[in-house]
């Protein structure tokens, strides 16, 4: 049985409720609608007979608040609830850091990741060249570190990935989602990516405003895409692929099974004692999205990523 502890919460992400729930196979409706979550107590509800995972139990918990801890502890079955993050060391087989804000990410992880203990960041795993080399020098050191946004196992982006050869020569991918560039770029940048076998880019331009970000990236061969998140806008994340001979339409609605599918893929992971998923590809993804940054602040320069 892998124990994990649970760290974190920031404003607007439920991922410690829902991921909690997920492995624990336990959750409270009542209190995701008084948390203000509704729509992640349906998925729950609806997917109730498959939520567990037997090998591994969500055993702690702490967040910046202990009435938010022990909430989340009472929705999903935690039997321990911590005044510090650091108390966890010696106490649990891994930790997800499940904030999404990346400002805070090298901190929270320092201990954990000092102490060799296996953990999975939220996504983004950074927003600046600074953390990501941080990141980066931990796991060339040997340290156990897996992030990524869980748009990589989409069930409809593997279903993509079944009929893509049928498309012909990719020419052009549009990728179009809401919300911030910061916290939600990365989401559709590892669902191209991880669509197309992580190619690696070539450069980023950022071409849009504020809180209607329109990123350009090219790739080799001439292969183009382009992301459009804006603030306001309504929808699904969607995706479409245009081939010579034909183009396929991704949207992307059941985040249940993509959740689901990261913590199977995180807890494989710590059973067999390393990632499953290369930190390249985390590398690489995470690179795009501060360079697309960077680009927005340069007033639209093309960053090359070679």
């Amino acid at each position: 049985m892998v124990t994990i502890g649970i760290i974190g919460m920031s404003a607007g992400n439920a991922h410690p409720y829902s991921w909690s729930s997920i492995i624990n196979g336990q959750f409270d409706h009542k209190l995701m609608e008084d948390a203000g979550y509704p729509a992640v107590g349906d998925y729950l509800k609806a997917n109730q007979d498959t939520l567990g995972i037997p090998s591994a139990r969500v055993t702690h918990i702490w967040t910046q608040e202990r009435r938010i801890s022990q909430d989340i502890a009472r929705h999903s079955g935690i039997p321990h609830v911590l005044a510090r993050l650091e108390e966890m060391v010696g106490e649990v087989d891994a930790v997800i850091l499940a904030r999404d804000d990346p400002e805070h990410h090298v901190a929270m992880a320092r201990p954990f990741l000092e102490a060799g203990i296996p953990i999975f960041i939220d996504k983004p795993l950074a927003f600046s060249r600074e953390d990501l080399n941080y990141f980066d020098q931990q796991q060339r050191s040997g340290k156990f570190l897996m992030s990524c946004s869980s748009m990589r196992y989409a069930h409809e982006c593997r279903t993509l990935k079944t009929e893509i050869n049928s498309l012909g020569p990719l020419q052009l991918i549009t990728a179009v989602g809401k919300k911030d560039w910061k916290k939600y770029g990365v989401h559709l940048v590892e669902a191209l990516f991880s669509s197309l076998d992580d190619p690696q880019p070539q450069w980023v331009q950022h071409v849009g405003e504020t809180n209607q970000s329109v990123v350009l990236i090219g790739f080799e061969q001439g292969m183009k895409a382009t992301i459009h998140l804006f603030q306001d806008i309504s929808g699904t994340f969607q995706l479409s692929f245009f081939g010579s001979k034909d183009w396929r339409l991704v949207e992307i609605k059941n985040s249940y099974a993509m959740f689901r599918d990261n913590m199977i893929e995180f807890i494989r992971s710590v059973e067999e004692g390393a990632p499953r998923l290369d930190f390249g590809k985390t590398r690489a993804i995470i690179q795009t999205v501060i360079a697309a940054q960077e680009s927005f602040e340069k007033d639209g320069k093309v960053i090359s990523l070679r």
